[in-house]
């Protein structure tokens, strides 16, 4: 595990289109100094809007993570989040020109081909800073509950239960770092089930949703073509989703975090309880041998997920639901 701040080493672009406003929208992904975190800039207001990557921006969470600040908002920032996060890159600027980030494929996967094939990472003279769990902490509501206790590591068991033959209960164990990330987590993408789309849409939602970026279910199975990437797809996803939720605490965190039921919403209250129960955990930086400075050297390269389909960094479909 590094001990310095890490950002990509070169800009790095993608368009596509956004899973709810349904509007084609450019991203560019861009070097940052140490000690800025992920940054938010909207460019198509009158003036440019800076808005960090934290949870105190959090404006909602209604089937994604939105982020705001001065009435301007960029929405479903949570792939991106879990991407960076997953990757290990601290320092990042991001510009978009809507209200929302590109879904893509509706996985982190091509975000991931994205910054370690391409943009590479660089690593800074900062020292990374961890927070580090020292006493279990607990949050729960309903049937949703959020655990953290200390371990050396960032581990995550993520659980669900939905009414459908093809998910019921699924239960996902792992302990996080790049390669387990872009294998195991990021290839696993969004889902939903047809039966809602038409409530979805009439709410404003899904408006960008087709089977080129979501898993959809009817009654009966997949009505995607390529089918399911894996057997607990739909588990896989919800844990990529809560880490690109837990990484708006601002720093990575060292801590065994054990989510039940849970989506944006319950990850974003955690988020905020956690983050004021200061007598829980610490910030720290980790004892081990520095890395050198300055040093520019691409992400491991790490084979794809059987079957996933090459990179296409424009993802333009036209709603199939």
């Amino acid at each position: 595990m590094s001990t310095c701040q890490h950002t990509i080493a070169r800009p790095v672009s993608v368009a596509g289109m956004g899973l709810h406003s349904g509007q084609r929208v450019h991203m560019r992904l861009l070097p940052a100094p140490a000690g800025h975190g992920i940054r938010f800039v909207r460019t198509d207001t009158p003036q440019p809007v800076e808005i960090p990557a934290s949870h105190r921006y959090v404006s909602s969470t209604s089937h994604a993570t939105v982020l705001a600040r001065s009435g301007v908002a960029v929405g479903t920032v949570e792939h991106v989040m879990a991407a960076l996060s997953g990757l290990a890159i601290d320092n990042c600027r991001i510009e978009i020109n809507g209200p929302e980030l590109p879904i893509l494929d509706g996985s982190a996967e091509p975000l991931v081909s994205l910054l370690r094939d391409t943009a590479g990472r660089c690593s800074q003279e900062a020292e990374r800073r961890y927070l580090q769990v020292t006493r279990p902490f607990a949050w729960e509501e309903g049937e949703s509950s959020i655990m953290v206790e200390p371990f050396a590591g960032f581990k995550i068991t993520c659980s669900i239960d939905f009414p459908h033959r093809l998910i019921r209960q699924q239960e996902l164990v792992l302990t996080l770092n790049p390669r387990t990330f872009a294998n195991r987590i990021a290839p696993a993408r969004t889902f939903g089930f047809l039966e809602q789309i038409e409530m979805l849409r009439q709410n404003g939602l899904a408006l960008g949703g087709s089977l080129e970026n979501a898993v959809v279910l009817d009654r009966f199975g997949v009505l995607n073509e390529e089918g399911l990437r894996f057997a607990d797809e739909f588990v896989r996803h919800k844990l990529l989703d809560c880490i690109g939720d837990l990484a708006l605490l601002g720093h990575p965190m060292q801590g065994h975090v054990v989510v039940r039921k849970a989506g944006h919403t319950q990850h974003a209250a955690f988020v905020r309880a956690l983050a004021r129960q200061t007598d829980c955990w610490r910030l720290t930086k980790r004892p081990e041998a520095a890395c050198p400075h300055r040093a520019q050297h691409p992400l491991p390269v790490l084979p794809a997920a059987p079957g996933l389909a090459a990179f296409r960094p424009v993802v333009i479909g036209k709603p199939a639901f």
